[in-house]
């Protein structure tokens, strides 16, 4: 099975290899995109399905070969989350400062806004990181230290491909999982609260 995902954007990609890998569920699948943050949110999602996965690299066309394999799937990923008693918060971040008005207040507020996330527990399950929130993840950020000990606690951290990719920064993130449209909409699905900043 071939998938052009050239040109398409996020996340007509992953969907695009959902639909080839639901019609032909044993069948190895090459899918071809143009950008970084497609390449790893396909080779993700194949992975998620269990698949074993290889990409390579063509004049800037990223080939990634998905085989039906025996690997075990990743339990962190939104395809395959136990059902449990206990809530599932999901935090959506989609700026790098709280309000309007003060751009140092709105970045000092955000601060200890990260700082202060670690209070809700084993409840926190899942930051979803979009637009301008992308920039809480980068190299240099202050927010790292936070962020990585949310991860360390079993926090998912996902970090949208395309944002990354608008402000250049996909090479530059530090922490957290490249994530596209689809993974974000099925998170809210799964999740028990979702809080939007």
């Amino acid at each position: 099975m071939k998938v052009d995902a050239r040109g398409l954007a996020c996340p007509m990609p992953v969907i695009k290899t959902k639909q080839a890998i639901d019609e032909h569920p044993q069948e190895p699948v090459e899918v071809r995109v143009d950008n970084p943050a497609s390449k790893e949110n396909v080779s993700r999602f194949l992975q998620t399905r269990g698949w074993q996965v290889k990409v390579e690299e063509k004049e800037g066309i990223f080939i990634i070969t998905g085989t039906p394999g025996e690997i075990e799937t990743d339990t962190s990923s939104f395809q395959s989350q136990e059902k449990e008693e206990r809530q599932k918060i999901l935090v959506i971040i989609p700026t790098d400062k709280i309000g309007h008005g003060d751009d140092e207040l709105g970045r000092a507020l955000m601060k200890n806004f990260i700082a202060t996330l670690k209070e809700m527990g084993d409840e926190l399950w899942r930051l979803v990181l979009l637009n301008g929130g992308v920039k809480l993840a980068i190299e240099g950020s202050e927010h790292l230290e936070e962020l990585r000990y949310l991860a360390e606690h079993g926090v998912d951290i996902f970090v949208c491909g395309t944002c990354l990719n608008f402000f250049g920064l996909l090479e530059k993130k530090a922490i957290g999982v490249t994530t596209n449209m689809l993974d974000i909409v099925t998170s809210m699905q799964l999740a028990t609260k979702v809080i939007c900043l």
